[in-house]
């Protein structure tokens, strides 16, 4: 770590160097799956639609989807989402040096609770970069007004998301999935350069051209059902799908494990839920 105080520091030690697999004992119903439109490469149909092939779940095997798990508000909606779409989500967490575990325990209880078939850890040290306020001895903002969340902040970790994408698209090579659900946002998204639909309709791209799979005409799709909601349009599909939200974890800078009710994440998921004319379970634990 880069001078970061050891109170806030992971604690790998109680985690397997590369990853933890976990076989869930919950069942998912599976929904009807929307027929392929066209043959058109994944990159260059439409980011919000959902496009499986068109196989009876049930006399085929399922279809299988690796889901980018950070345990946060968005993650959890995508996974109840890749159910809903009729797959069989393996889950992906990514530890990737951030300042705290309160995230990664927060993927546990969600992935468990919506019925992931695996719940696979990955580690990668970011912080060994550093850079930013979520792996690095960098202090996160707090109370800022929605102008100023516009600017691209210091929690932004360079490469995150693309490192993130790449071990999904690896995990989803093996496994056998055809499509890669990811929680990334344009709209209430603090800013971040790596969570635009053209970053997106780039990476897609890359995935067709740089795996196997792609090669052989079947390139694994990679979805973003939330790249266009707003943060409370998010959580009414969450909700309409069960997402219990009280087990999510989306703080950046928590306290004893509890959301700070300060930083951009929690003031941005504590206003849409204000919107809903509802009360932020996660900060409603804060008494």
């Amino acid at each position: 770590m880069r001078g970061r105080p050891q109170s806030e520091a992971c604690d790998y030690r109680s985690l397997p160097i590369w990853a933890q697999n976990r076989s869930s004992s919950h069942s998912t119903t599976p929904a009807a799956v929307e027929s392929r439109q066209d043959d058109r490469p994944a990159v260059h149909r439409p980011l919000t639609q959902t496009h499986l092939h068109d196989q009876p779940l049930g006399h085929n095997p399922r279809v299988k989807s690796v889901v980018l798990l950070s345990g946060g508000l968005d993650s959890a909606t995508c996974l109840a989402i890749a159910r809903a779409d009729g797959t069989e989500p393996h889950a992906l967490t990514v530890l990737y040096g951030q300042r705290h575990l309160a995230e990664v325990d927060a993927s546990k209880r969600v992935a468990a609770a919506l019925g992931a078939k695996e719940h696979k850890f990955v580690r990668v040290e970011l912080d060994a970069i550093g850079g930013s306020a979520l792996t690095d001895d960098i202090e996160v903002p707090k109370d800022r007004s929605e102008g100023e969340m516009a600017e691209i902040p210091v929690t932004y970790v360079p490469a995150r998301n693309t490192v993130m994408l790449s071990l999904a698209l690896g995990y989803a090579e093996v496994v056998g999935a055809e499509a890669i659900y990811a929680g990334v946002n344009a709209v209430d998204y603090s800013g971040y350069p790596d969570c635009r639909p053209e970053y997106v309709m780039a990476f897609a791209e890359l995935a067709r051209l740089a795996t196997k799979a792609g090669v052989e005409g079947r390139p694994i799709e990679i979805r973003v059902p939330l790249i266009h909601l707003h943060k409370t349009e998010i959580i009414r599909r969450g909700l309409d799908l069960g997402v219990d939200y009280g087990l999510t974890h989306s703080c950046y800078d928590p306290i004893d494990g509890m959301a700070c009710g300060r930083c951009d994440a929690c003031l941005i998921r504590q206003k849409a839920f204000e919107d809903l004319g509802m009360r932020d379970p996660v900060l409603a634990q804060r008494g």
